[in-house]
């Protein structure tokens, strides 16, 4: 299973390239699978190099292929403008619009306030509805209190993050098992997941 995280910081070091990379962890130690977690701050200055997808130069097309090919992505974005960064918004507008389809994501974000907090579901859920992936009910919102020294210390984050696995444990598709079998044998998990 190939896992990305995605940070929509602009600045380093930065507590929502922490809560991105606590949840990639988080999926790792509980259902395996690899890969990056891609901070915004680096690859943000590669991909304005190119307007639209076609004028990627190969280190562009590298971080969207990434996210392209990615089984589950974690997105997280710090809050700007009660919106996710315009750095996020660039990266996605490379992606191919079908390219996500199906996919399993995990929303999160950083802000300064908990009035912040619905970000996830007014900004980035709408986004990965237009790509038809599938965003998981469980989104995980932190503000500064909830980190020292940009490490999660608030057992309540933990806990979400716990709960968002969980549900993509339960949507995820069960390995050497037939189509047929995985549409109706997986079908209580999935409206458990949303329940």
């Amino acid at each position: 299973m190939k896992i990305v995280g995605l940070s929509g910081n602009v600045k380093r070091p930065s507590r929502t390239a922490a809560l991105v990379e606590a949840i990639v962890s988080g999926v790792r130690d509980r259902l395996g699978g690899e890969g990056p977690v891609i901070e915004l701050v680096d690859a943000a200055p590669v991909l304005f190099r190119a307007l639209r997808s076609d004028q990627l130069d190969a280190e562009g097309r590298a971080i969207i292929n990434a996210v392209e090919a990615a089984d589950v992505l974690v997105v997280g974005s710090p809050v700007y403008r009660a919106s996710y960064t315009g750095a996020l918004k660039h990266l996605f507008d490379l992606v191919d619009y079908r390219a996500l389809t199906g996919k399993r994501i995990i929303l999160a974000a950083t802000g300064g306030t908990p009035l912040h907090g619905l970000m996830t579901e007014h900004q980035l859920r709408p986004l990965f509805g237009f790509f038809n992936a599938l965003s998981l009910p469980t989104a995980i919102y932190a503000t500064e209190v909830d980190f020292t020294e940009y490490g999660i210390t608030n057992p309540a984050v933990h806990e979400r993050i716990e709960r968002a696995v969980s549900e993509l444990a339960q949507v995820l598709p069960v390995p050497n098992q037939t189509a047929a079998a995985r549409a109706h044998g997986n079908r209580p998990a999935l409206v458990a997941a949303f329940a």
